[in-house]
């Protein structure tokens, strides 16, 4: 169904900033405008060393670079918007616009998922079957498994604003975040949501979910290989290429699960919360991630550090 056809009673949707704090929210957008200035310099700056650097041309930091890319696209469709909102009142989004955002954002935590679950693959082979590393993950199956992940995210959550477009809108136009989220957007619908919470339920749970699931097996199986190991600084080798990645899958999954939960079974908590539950989701990853692997990957922290060679 085309959007210029579609019946809905509204052309806009009204973003909510901090209730209970919005004579903050122009001096808060600072500090909110300095962490996306770090998320956008740290993210490029990833992918420019990795790009640059002929050694880093290895399926680890090629992943990494895709992270780096659905991090600084997932903050770029969002945070702009938000700046726009604390300083400049501008708290309307429009139909259509909204449902784009919506879009972007589920589509892009979906390819950011699988993106985490290909660099589980990726430890898993190294430390599991480092003889086979290089004959299992060549650099062409690294950029289809990249290919995937976006075709993935696209498919899945397309139907999102789709589904959404069928609601009418009958009431409030308020929803309960400075972005479009579906869970947010859906429950704003005065018909028949049915079809659009079963099926957002089982698009996130057959990716983030399965995804979940598949690393946390994957690092049971390289728990258990790496305590078979025979002395104890291998074992401390092998855990410490690990921990960088767990740390990013921590800070992608906790805050997207703490998110799922209180859309679902927290409509009586207080806004503040769920727009601070919003916000951590959106900014943390994409702020964390570059400097927990700039801090735990020697490569990349020595090639930041090295002075660049005049011509």
């Amino acid at each position: 169904m085309p959007l210029t056809n579609r019946t809905v009673s509204l052309s806009s949707f009204i973003l909510v900033g901090l209730p209970g704090m919005e004579a903050a929210q122009f001096w808060l957008a600072f500090p909110l405008c300095a962490m996306y200035v770090v998320a956008v310099v740290s993210n490029c700056a990833v992918m420019f060393i990795v790009k640059t650097e002929p050694a880093l041309h290895v399926p680890m930091y090629f992943f990494l670079c895709m992270l780096a890319a659905a991090d600084l696209a997932l903050s770029t469709c969002t945070v702009p918007k938000i700046l726009s909102f604390f300083w400049f009142g501008a708290r309307e989004i429009g139909y259509e616009a909204c449902l784009v955002q919506m879009f972007l954002i589920h589509a892009l935590s979906g390819v950011e998922s699988t993106i985490l679950l290909a660099m589980a693959v990726d430890r898993y082979v190294a430390i599991c079957h480092p003889l086979q590393h290089s004959a299992i993950l060549t650099n062409s199956r690294t950029a289809k498994i990249g290919l995937v992940a976006v075709v993935r995210g696209a498919l899945f959550f397309l139907p999102f604003p789709l589904l959404i477009n069928r609601l009418p809108f009958c009431g409030s136009n308020t929803l309960t975040h400075s972005y479009c989220v579906h869970q947010d957007v859906m429950h704003l619908g005065c018909g028949d949501r049915m079809p659009s919470v079963v099926y957002g339920l089982t698009a996130i749970l057959a990716v983030m979910g399965l995804d979940s699931l598949l690393i946390f097996m994957t690092y049971v199986l390289i728990l258990k290989t790496v305590l078979q190991l025979a002395s104890r600084p291998e074992r401390l080798r092998a855990s410490g290429t690990c921990v960088a990645h767990v740390c990013v899958v921590l800070a992608f999954y906790v805050p997207l699960i703490g998110l799922s939960v209180v859309h679902r079974f927290g409509r009586d908590l207080p806004p503040l919360v769920h727009v601070t539950m919003g916000n951590v989701y959106l900014l943390v990853p994409p702020v964390l991630n570059p400097l927990v692997y700039a801090a735990r990957t020697k490569e990349i922290r020595r090639r930041a550090l090295k002075p660049r060679r005049r011509t």
